[in-house]
């Protein structure tokens, strides 16, 4: 039924359906909303209300557990496994396909593209159960890496910490790589928040050239890079035309700067609308994880060697993404831009 030009979903629509649109609100409003809404609620306990102490316990708690998502977090299976994750991977569908056998006496990183507005994909994978990882990749312990700051909300950070989330940064990929044993995968979204201003349907550019942290770390520590593609994660929102040199994207760029993520101008469907909201469009998400370029430890790469191995795992991105873009979706004309 369309009303005004928005098309209001129907009233019989099986339980089914239903519970995969709460498994997708979850984390869709858990990542716009629950961070700042806690924020927001502890800073009104202590200034407006007599139950002061709440925030301030909580304050005492986050000082002495602060580095813990710095040093490989504190994940539950338990929460993992969670029904709301294989709801919200049901939705879209999203479907993990494994195309090699990974070895769980190594660690790898695993470098995952594109970011998406919300890397609706890469969290349902890799920081969930949503799509059986642990069955796929037997031996394997996946840690999902996000921005530092989201662990500065209250609550938020124990939330995120609890589904095996770390810090993306040098501390915490270094600590998994040389404090937990083997067999672990460090999820790192390459292209970042500046890659989610290029998240629209059709999009494959990436934000990768200048982005060589990840091959420095893997030849330290010896970690295998394995490159890893959603093919239409872009396509789960519109965004605002954004091109380069606009002001709509300057102003997008000095904000991301300032602030550390993207304020991508998105929207998607409602909850009760197929037209227009905050939720993502129910479309197919393929996560194809490629076969790991074997890196060899050197404690002190050179710039010449950290090139070389991102010039290696360039090219393997490329070859996974061609060799399976017809399975996917995709057109003959389309093809990776690496920027």
């Amino acid at each position: 039924m369309k009303i005004l030009g928005i098309e209001f979903a129907p009233l019989n629509i099986p339980l089914e359906r239903r519970l995969q649109t709460i498994g997708v609100l979850h984390h869709t409003y858990a990542f716009l909303f629950f961070g700042f809404g806690m924020l927001f609620l502890f800073l009104y306990l202590l200034l407006f209300t007599d139950y002061y102490l709440i925030p301030l316990a909580y304050f005492a708690w986050y000082l002495y557990d602060r580095p813990v998502s710095q040093r490989g977090g504190r994940r539950s299976e338990w929460v993992r496994r969670w029904p709301l994750f294989k709801w919200g991977a049901a939705y879209f569908p999203v479907q993990l396909i494994k195309t090699q056998e990974i070895d769980p006496s190594k660690n790898y990183i695993f470098a995952c593209h594109p970011h998406g507005v919300m890397c609706h994909s890469h969290f349902i994978n890799f920081a969930s159960e949503g799509t059986d990882f642990s069955a796929k990749f037997a031996g394997i312990k996946p840690y999902l890496t996000v921005l530092s700051g989201q662990f500065m909300f209250p609550v938020f950070r124990d939330y995120f910490i609890l589904s095996g989330s770390i810090e993306v940064s040098r501390p915490s990929v270094e600590w998994v790589l040389t404090k937990e044993g083997t067999g672990n995968a460090v999820c790192i979204m390459i292209g970042g928040a500046l890659e989610a201003l290029e998240a629209r349907p059709g999009s494959f550019t990436l934000k990768i050239k200048s982005r060589k942290g990840f091959c420095k770390l893997a030849l330290r520590h010896g970690a295998g890079i394995v490159p890893v593609f959603a093919f239409g994660e872009n396509d789960l929102y519109e965004q605002i035309p954004n091109p380069q040199g606009s002001l709509v994207r300057r102003l997008q760029n000095f904000l991301t700067h300032l602030f550390g993520f993207s304020p991508a101008l998105f929207h998607g469907r409602g909850i009760f609308n197929y037209t227009f909201g905050l939720l993502p469009f129910r479309r197919p998400v393929h996560t194809v994880v490629g076969a790991p370029l074997d890196v060899k430890k050197v404690e002190e790469p050179t710039d010449d060697q950290v090139s070389d191995l991102h010039d290696q795992y360039c090219k393997a991105l490329v070859e996974l993404f061609e060799k399976h873009k017809f399975q996917y979706g995709c057109k003959e004309s389309d093809h990776l831009n690496l920027q």
